[in-house]
């Protein structure tokens, strides 16, 4: 008797596809992750059905459960569209049509949490090494924390005082500023950086992960110093396709525990984050005159609206005097 394969079997290998065909196009690390993520769930909302055979009814009733009862905010039912956009379109190569009967998750208007500068201050106080290094990276290039820590030495330009941020956001590539302050004990960082590389390459080591396929196109570059990352990690990992061992950045979670550990110490009651960082440097650029154009292009906002939030944080209440100092 013929076996009969079960469509939802193949679950696995849809998602495969779905990684390898987000990959192929250059879409990020954490997209790549997201994206899965929300296929994976809607994959198993509906065990009985292979997303190929759902019908737009199916796919309606999903989006509408994240808002209704996981009480997801506006930009994640948004993203969680995305990625099934993304599997209709490139991997099943089907169109579900318009979605005019999901329940939409309603967008707040929430003001960021900015330092002041005395605050910024106070926080890089209580850190050093390289946590001080990341922060005050975040603070003075406006950069997010996976931006800091993905760059590679090649980018960080001394001379022009720049930052090429690679593949970021958007799958953008953007200049920012390097702090000048900075610049002594960052040089000093990545000269330890390039000893600890030299002595991983004579024990035959000293690689490192590259982007997509640079591997196959430059297959020594992932030897070369100018390409390894500014922040390495102490340990090495090996890669599950070739069984290389190579060096990739610290994780986020390191600096991140740093960093409320120095909120700690400074008694600040602020819900603050890394990147409390970068939105303090998008609002004291404001407040030091900058036109919003240009800390746009510096932040990597594809829309001026994204970064005209900056302005409320600075206008709101000024001006306006206390009917009690009356």
């Amino acid at each position: 008797m013929k076996k009969i394969t079960n469509t939802f079997n193949s679950k696995p290998k849809l998602l495969e596809q779905v990684k390898l065909k987000l990959q192929s196009e250059r879409y990020s690390k954490k997209t790549i992750e997201a994206y899965t993520k929300w296929i994976k769930e809607f994959i198993l909302f509906d065990k009985e059905t292979h997303p190929r055979d759902r019908s737009k009814k199916q796919i309606e009733n999903y989006l509408s459960h994240l808002a209704v009862e996981r009480n997801v905010s506006a930009s994640t039912q948004s993203q969680a569209l995305s990625a099934l956009l993304f599997l209709y379109r490139k991997v099943l190569d089907k169109e579900f049509g318009w979605l005019d009967e999901v329940i939409k998750a309603k967008y707040s208007k929430r003001i960021p949490v900015v330092f002041t500068r005395t605050e910024v201050k106070e926080v890089l106080n209580h850190l050093e090494g390289v946590p001080w290094l990341v922060c005050s990276l975040l603070y003075g290039s406006g950069l997010r924390l996976g931006e800091a820590l993905n760059l590679r030495v090649k980018d960080i330009n001394f001379e022009s005082h720049q930052i090429i941020v690679r593949e970021a956001k958007g799958d953008k590539d953007r200049i920012t500023t390097l702090p000048k302050i900075i610049v002594p004990e960052l040089k000093q960082h990545l000269n330890r950086v390039f000893v600890q590389h030299k002595n991983d390459l004579k024990k035959g080591k000293g690689r490192t992960k590259l982007p997509f396929a640079l591997t196959k196109k430059y297959p020594n570059a992932n030897l070369e110093f100018g390409w390894q990352y500014a922040f390495p990690a102490d340990k090495f990992i090996k890669d599950n396709d070739s069984g290389i061992l190579y060096r990739y950045h610290i994780h986020e979670s390191t600096i991140q525990r740093k960093i409320k550990e120095a909120i700690r110490k400074a008694s600040f009651l602020k819900p603050a984050s890394s990147h409390t960082f970068r939105h303090s440097f998008a609002t004291h650029l404001l407040e030091s005159g900058y036109d919003i154009r240009t800390i746009q292009e510096l932040l990597g906002h594809s829309s001026v609206k994204t970064t005209m939030i900056y302005t409320h944080v600075i206008n709101q209440g000024a001006g306006v005097i206390s009917p009690l100092d009356r």
